[in-house]
């Protein structure tokens, strides 16, 4: 199996949403991480203390063949044609390790409900 990694930085506020649109498109599952940001504006500030942009960082491990699907449903749930929502990028992975486990059982529950 090839992966890519679709990696999202958007608003804590929509990241809920991200995620859902992600899931039913196709996504297994996220990690999200909690991060700081700045943009082509400069930082705002209040006395003396720089005031950064709180932002969340979406990680997605998609398997190749889904990538375009749960992009387009990032874009739409995000409003990333709106300025300053967030942005989303896709990153080649070379070798994944841990996931044995979670494709066995992937393939337990197909299994399952096929038969």
């Amino acid at each position: 199996m090839r992966f890519k990694l679709i990696l999202s930085s958007v608003k804590p506020g929509i990241t809920d949403d991200i995620v859902d649109a992600a899931k039913a498109a196709g996504a297994t599952g996220a990690t999200i991480i909690p991060a700081r940001g700045t943009g082509i504006r400069e930082a705002k500030s209040f006395f003396g203390l720089s005031l950064e942009a709180q932002t969340d960082i979406i990680m997605l491990l998609i398997e190749e063949h889904c990538v375009d699907e749960i992009l387009a449903a990032i874009k739409e749930a995000g409003k990333f044609h709106e300025p300053g929502t967030g942005i989303a990028f896709v990153v080649p992975i070379e070798n994944v390790i841990g996931l044995e486990s979670q494709m066995e059982k992937f393939k337990e529950e197909v299994r399952e409900s096929y038969f």
